[in-house]
C-alpha cells in the first residue's frame, strides 16, 4: 500500500507556572500546560498521528515522560525524531480545541513552523475551535488537540 492515513489526538490541563506553546509557537499571556516536554498539545498530536501512519509506537511509548532526555524538550524536536523512514508527509489537517488564545491569531505562524520540519510542500491545516464554555476545555482548564495525517512512500 503507498498510501496511508493516521490519527493523532492529545491533551494537557494548564498550567500557569509554564509558557504556552502551540505548534513550536509561544503565545504570550496565557497559561502554558502541564506536562514532561514542553506539552504542545498541538504536535503531539500531529507526531501520534505520523507515528500511526508509519507504523510506530505512539508518543508515550516513543518519548516516554519516565525519561529525563524528554524532560522540557522542545516537541519541535520530537517532531524531527518522528519522521518516518520511507515515507513522505503529504498532508496534516489538525484541529486546536480552547476558548483562549484564539488560534486564527497565530495559525500561519504555527504552520511555518511546522514546515520548517516537514518542508514546504506538505499541505498544512490548523483550525481552532471553542468548547463555548463547556466542559474543563471551556472553563480554560486545558487544551485538547486532534490531527489527521497522510502519507505515501517516497
Amino acid at each position: 500500500m503507498n498510501i496511508r492515513i493516521g490519527f493523532g489526538y492529545d491533551s494537557h490541563r494548564t498550567d500557569p507556572e509554564r509558557k504556552l506553546v502551540l505548534g513550536g509557537v509561544n503565545i504570550p499571556n496565557c497559561p502554558g500546560l502541564a506536562g514532561h516536554s514542553d506539552a504542545d498539545v498541538l504536535l503531539h498530536s500531529i507526531i501520534d498521528a505520523i507515528l500511526s501512519a508509519s507504523g510506530q509506537a505512539d508518543i508515550g511509548q516513543k518519548f516516554p515522560n519516565t525519561d529525563e532526555r524528554y524532560r522540557d524538550i522542545s516537541s519541535i524536536e520530537l517532531l524531527k525524531q518522528s519522521l518516518p523512514k520511507n515515507w513522505e508527509i503529504v498532508q496534516i489537517d489538525s484541529t486546536i480545541v480552547c476558548d483562549q488564545p484564539k488560534i486564527q491569531l497565530y495559525k500561519d505562524s504555527m504552520i511555518d513552523k511546522i514546515k520548517t520540519v516537514l518542508g514546504p510542500l506538505v499541505q498544512v491545516t490548523i483550525k481552532g475551535k471553542t468548547s463555548e464554555g463547556l466542559g474543563y476545555v471551556g472553563r480554560g482548564e486545558g487544551i485538547v488537540s486532534f490531527a489527521v495525517v497522510l502519507i505515501q512512500k517516497s
